[in-house]
């Protein structure tokens, strides 16, 4: 694991890749968290986070489903690639002045049976389920979200 000092030095050098995860009920509507952290925080966006060096994509998946949906064990190959995005902020984690975070991110869609306790509150204070049409009409939800469904 890195050091806040030692990430804040990767953000400021390279880019991150991450996988965002584009999840639906089964009437259509998206998964939406309102962000904690920087970059992006306070704003609506779908659950995600970055790859872990040295790890495999089916294990960063699984890993991210739970960290951020609470759902254990489900598969890469239960998801739809959704494309590959980047996404650019003016900040970063540590509000570091000058420092930008440059995400390259990979979309995985997929519907969920149930929307009960799915969601964990550390990095989103809240979450919504909101039509793609409903979030592209919205100030409060991210651009890069919003990209997702244009």
């Amino acid at each position: 694991m890195l050091s806040p000092t030692e990430f804040l030095d990767v953000v400021r050098l390279a880019p991150l890749v991450a996988i965002d995860l584009i999840v639906a009920d089964p009437d259509g509507r998206i998964l939406v968290g309102q962000r904690r952290n920087r970059p992006a925080r306070g704003t609506w966006f779908v659950p995600g986070g970055r790859i872990r060096k040295e790890e495999r994509l089916d294990a960063a998946f699984a890993r991210i489903v739970e960290t951020e949906l609470g759902i254990a064990g489900m598969q890469r190959s239960a998801a739809r690639f959704g494309g590959v995005y980047e996404h650019l902020y003016p900040d970063n984690f540590a509000a570091e002045n000058g420092i930008g975070t440059h995400y390259v991110v990979l979309a995985y869609a997929f519907t969920l049976d149930s929307t009960v306790a799915v969601g964990r509150f550390d990095q989103h204070s809240q979450y919504a389920w909101l039509t793609p049409e409903e979030l592209l009409t919205r100030d409060d939800v991210h651009a890069n979200t919003k990209a997702y469904f244009r």
